[in-house]
C-alpha cells in the first residue's frame, strides 16, 4: 500500500536511484536529490492525512509536534482547521513573504541621496535643510506600506509658500 502523493513518489525513487546507480552521482546531483524529496514531503497531503489520524486517534499537538521536528505552535500553523482554513493561513502567508525586488522608479522628487549628490552635501545636510524649511520633502507611502523621503529641489518649503 503506497499512501504518497505520485510527486512525492517520483523524488524518493530518482532518490533511490541516485543511490543505487551504477555511477556515483556528485554532491549537486545528491543535494539536488535530498532537497526535491524534502520539499515533496513537506507538501504531500499524506503528512496532513497522518496528523487528522493521530488527532482523532487521541494524539495531543505535543506529541504530533514532537514527531514532526517542530513546536506546537507551527504544528498547529501548518495542519490544524479545515482544509479552507489551512488554505488560507498559507494565502496569508505568501502574501506577506512577498517583497519588491526594487524600489518603485517612478516615484516624485529625489531621494534624499539623489538630492545630496546633486547639491554637492550630505545626506545629513539634506535633512537639516528639510527641518530649517529651507528644501520640501514628503514621505510618500506605497500601497504596499512601503515609505520614501523625497525631497524636491525646485519648490520652496511650505513655510516659503504662504
Amino acid at each position: 500500500m503506497t499512501f504518497l502523493a505520485p510527486e512525492t513518489r517520483a523524488a524518493l525513487d530518482a532518490l533511490h536511484a541516485l543511490e543505487h546507480g551504477e555511477d556515483v552521482p556528485d554532491g549537486i546531483a545528491r543535494l539536488r536529490g535530498i532537497r526535491s524529496l524534502l520539499a515533496a514531503l513537506d507538501a504531500d497531503p499524506a503528512a496532513l492525512a497522518a496528523v487528522r489520524d493521530a488527532l482523532d486517534s487521541g494524539s495531543s499537538w505535543d506529541e504530533v509536534s514532537t514527531a514532526a521536528s517542530l513546536t506546537p505552535a507551527a504544528a498547529k500553523q501548518r495542519w490544524a482547521g479545515d482544509d479552507a482554513e489551512i488554505a488560507a493561513r498559507q494565502e496569508a502567508s505568501r502574501k506577506r513573504g512577498q517583497r519588491p525586488s526594487s524600489k518603485p522608479t517612478d516615484l516624485p522628487g529625489l531621494s534624499v541621496a539623489e538630492a545630496a549628490a546633486k547639491l554637492g552635501v550630505t545626506p545629513q545636510a539634506i535633512y537639516l535643510r528639510v527641518t530649517r524649511g529651507q528644501l520640501r520633502a514628503e514621505t510618500v507611502e506605497l500601497p504596499d506600506g512601503r515609505s520614501y523621503k523625497r525631497v524636491f529641489l525646485d519648490e520652496p518649503a511650505e513655510s516659503e509658500t504662504s
